[in-house]
């Protein structure tokens, strides 16, 4: 008799081991939205996709800055290698049945006809495609604005991976992910969390919701979903993905993630006189004080980043300020509500790329 081994079907793939260790070097706190897309892209690799369907259809709830479109954006930059690889469509453009002509364009003897330029075309889907990768990213953000013609176009598209464009031409969505948008709980959402909001927290609970709490979370994000969508609509979704209020420690990555590509930012912008800076300590946490906000969580940090670090620092470079080979420190005086630059004496030979303090 044979003897029988047992498989391990935790396993994934190199290439879905890659897209998870770049996911999760660029995306903080959402774990299950990361594991539903290597999922997906598992059986799209292995083949086993369903035939006729998009390789995955997920919609991302949760509040505001939880990180729904960056997950998507994180997709793109892991698979395509570059972060505006995603074919976008904005439902709130999207309200009034007639505005549909934009995506599909309008059919032969219509007015404007050829001047109508459909943003779903088989062109636009594919026009991302790399030598490797041979996949599409299409996202609908805000869904639950979307018009009822819309809706009709998506059901099409979720469940056969087909959608026929004004002057009867098919486009296939067969090699695309399908992620969908929206705010719909998010009130409910934002106050069963709202005792872990901000990122001054002594306990644990600030690096993430409890099991019990992230538990009632999804059902209410998933309750909102069913009351506002159809049974057709949420039958052709593969899940439904609750992104979670983001605690300080989570904050405190991101922010390391954003200073990281501020670095490469710079670097690539002041190619021709090269610098370096340190951004200290205090300064991350005012930084982290100006960029959270309970209500929009992380969104406000890059803001706080262009305006109180990259603002300052490209005047001082226009001004004279700064020159090639210096070392410039950033810090925070006590009770300062803006960060401060220090110029130490210029290293003109071996200078080091930017780093952010320990």
């Amino acid at each position: 008799m044979a003897k029988l081994a047992l498989l391990d079907t935790t396993r994934t793939g190199r290439h879905a081991q890659e897209l998870e260790t770049k996911l999760r070097s660029l995306v903080v706190g959402q774990e299950e939205a990361i594991h539903e897309i290597v999922r997906a892209y598992q059986s799209h690799t292995a083949g086993l996709s369903p035939a006729g369907r998009p390789i995955g259809n997920l919609l991302f709830l949760g509040p505001t800055g939880s990180g729904k479109t960056r997950v998507v954006e994180a997709t793109a930059q892991a698979l395509l290698d570059d972060s505006r690889a995603v074919t976008k469509i904005d439902c709130g453009e999207f309200q009034h049945s007639h505005e549909v002509a934009k995506l599909i364009g309008s059919p032969p003897g219509y007015l404007g006809h050829r001047e109508t330029h459909p943003a779903l075309s088989q062109e636009a889907l594919n026009r991302h495609h790399t030598d490797k990768v041979k996949l599409s990213i299409v996202l609908f953000d805000e869904i639950e604005k979307a018009s009822d013609a819309l809706w009709n176009l998506l059901l099409g598209i979720l469940d056969k991976g087909i959608l026929t464009l004004g002057d009867n031409r098919k486009v296939d969505f067969s090699a695309s992910m399908i992620f969908l948008t929206s705010n719909l709980g998010a009130s409910e959402m934002s106050a069963l969390s709202s005792p872990r909001l901000g990122f001054h927290h002594p306990t644990p609970e600030a690096a993430g919701l409890s099991g019990e709490a992230g538990g009632r979370m999804s059902r209410v994000g998933v309750a909102a979903a069913r009351r506002k969508f159809t049974p057709e609509f949420i039958n052709r979704l593969d899940k439904i993905v609750v992104f979670k209020p983001l605690g300080g420690e989570e904050l405190r990555r991101i922010l390391g993630i954003e200073l990281a590509m501020f670095q490469q930012r710079l670097q690539t912008a002041a190619a021709d006189m090269r610098f370096t800076v340190s951004i200290g300590k205090s300064a991350q946490e005012l930084l982290l004080r100006e960029g959270t906000d309970s209500r929009y969580g992380a969104r406000h940090l890059k803001r706080a980043i262009e305006r109180l670090l990259v603002q300052p620092l490209s005047n001082l470079m226009a001004s004279g300020q700064i020159e090639h080979g210096d070392r410039i420190r950033v810090t925070c005086r006590e009770g300062s509500p803006l960060l401060a630059f220090f110029r130490e004496a210029a290293e003109r030979d071996g200078w080091n790329v930017g780093s952010i303090a320990a």
